[in-house]
């Protein structure tokens, strides 16, 4: 082949990698039982700006795909593996360009997964791994003139005496989960943008329900005489859709490395202060050295799983707050407590009911950070674990957060800052 053509062969199949990534139905089709995550070096080096140099193997800055280096070792790699690439997704911050793949007719994963870790083409290569949302059953009764004294995580972490101080304003909250009802009146312009990284179902994104429960606990409107408060009503939302509900099933939400990838990813290149995690699974080494590098500017906030265990992912990652419901059997030490069970938040389609689960603990603690980091913007998530546990307190017979004895101990310790 001559140089040209090869230029040219490269560009096209980088193009068309990163084309593959915008294709949300691909997601959906994927299986966590047969699926590999694959990563190549894909360093970014400024494209070359001499005479004839148009036909670059990655795209313009800001929004690229593979560069030439990584498309070519994916190409080599699929001639010698056979496998059929699902969707592509570059990782600016790690310098990898990440494939999820079909093993060949013929070889099974754990054959594959053993090759492909020998072969030093490979930077990492993992299975695809599922996580799911954290609830618990939702209770059926459906409330139509709901009062704050109905919300028992608001009432038990004294939010209303804390929001006396600060209500979150200037702080944003990534909610990474499924989609969220954004024109819910008690969420209509608290959700600043959306982001949908699993399909292009507007439609579903706004029915979602789990998504909608976190955002309603952190940023409900207050004042407005209708629903409920949020715990940070004044703080900003974004929603990252990387968990969807599988089609005619009753089982909850699940997400995939990949999705979450993608959205741990877009996280990294906003303004976000939290991002809440309200979800969980085994442990992800691709997702692990993303939250190490989202952790160095972003408080990430996780869900306990509903075993105890810390060992996956995100609970596993040093620097995540990890919280626990109220009064479970389970208490782990350094997993901060907050109410969990039968907790009043905002439904798809303008509703409100009650739900449990950690995913909503996880979601009191965030709105409570919210509240933090607006009276101190240097705040670190250390510093917010260690503030929450000092100041901790007993309501219902259980230790859990307390919302105004942190601001509180905040404010003393430095007096001038104010909402």
């Amino acid at each position: 082949m001559k140089p040209g053509a090869l230029l040219v062969a490269v560009a096209c199949l980088a193009w068309g990698v990163f084309a593959q990534a915008q294709t949300g139905n691909a997601v959906v089709s994927m299986d966590s039982h047969r699926d590999i995550v694959l990563a190549v070096a894909n360093p970014i080096d400024p494209p070359p700006t001499h005479a004839g140099s148009s036909l670059i193997g990655y795209a313009p800055s800001g929004n690229y795909g593979a560069g030439q280096r990584a498309a070519s070792t994916l190409a080599a790699l699929q001639r010698n593996y056979r496998w059929r690439q699902l969707v592509g997704w570059p990782i600016k911050s790690l310098d990898l360009y990440c494939i999820v793949l079909e093993p060949p007719s013929g070889i099974s994963r754990d054959t594959l997964l053993m090759a492909l870790g020998r072969d030093r083409r490979v930077q990492l290569v993992e299975p695809l791994r599922n996580f799911s949302v954290y609830s618990g059953q939702q209770d059926t009764r459906k409330y139509n003139d709901p009062y704050v004294d109905l919300q028992r995580g608001f009432v038990e972490t004294a939010a209303a005496r804390a929001q006396t101080a600060t209500q979150g304003a200037g702080v944003e909250v990534a909610i990474v989960d499924t989609g969220a009802d954004a024109a819910h009146p008690d969420l209509k312009g608290q959700i600043r943008d959306v982001h949908n990284l699993v399909d292009d179902d507007a439609s579903a994104f706004d029915r979602d329900h789990h998504g909608t429960e976190v955002a309603g606990i952190i940023g409900a409107i207050a004042d407005n005489h209708i629903g409920i408060v949020g715990m940070a009503p004044k703080a900003t939302l974004s929603v990252y859709k990387a968990c969807w509900y599988p089609p005619d099933s009753d089982a909850g939400a699940h997400c995939n490395s990949f999705t979450l990838a993608k959205a741990l990813a877009a996280v990294m290149d906003t303004n976000a202060r939290i991002v809440n995690l309200s979800l969980g699974g085994p442990a992800d080494p691709l997702l692990s050295r993303l939250m190490q590098r989202v952790l160095e500017h972003h408080v990430v906030i996780a869900a306990l799983p509903p075993d105890g265990h810390l060992d996956g992912f995100p609970a596993d990652v040093p620097g995540v707050i990890v919280v626990n419901s109220s009064g479970s059997a389970m208490d782990p030490p350094g997993v901060l407590n907050a109410p969990g069970n039968d907790i009043l938040t905002t439904q798809p389609d303008g509703g409100y009911d009650f739900t449990s689960g950690s995913s909503m603990a996880a979601a009191q603690v965030s709105g409570i950070a919210a509240l933090l980091m607006s009276l101190d913007p240097a705040l670190d998530g250390r510093a917010i674990h260690d503030l929450l546990t000092r100041t901790s307190t007993v309501a219902g017979g259980v230790l859990q957060v307390n919302a105004a004895a942190a601001v509180a101990a905040l404010r003393r310790a430095a007096p001038s800052n104010h909402d």
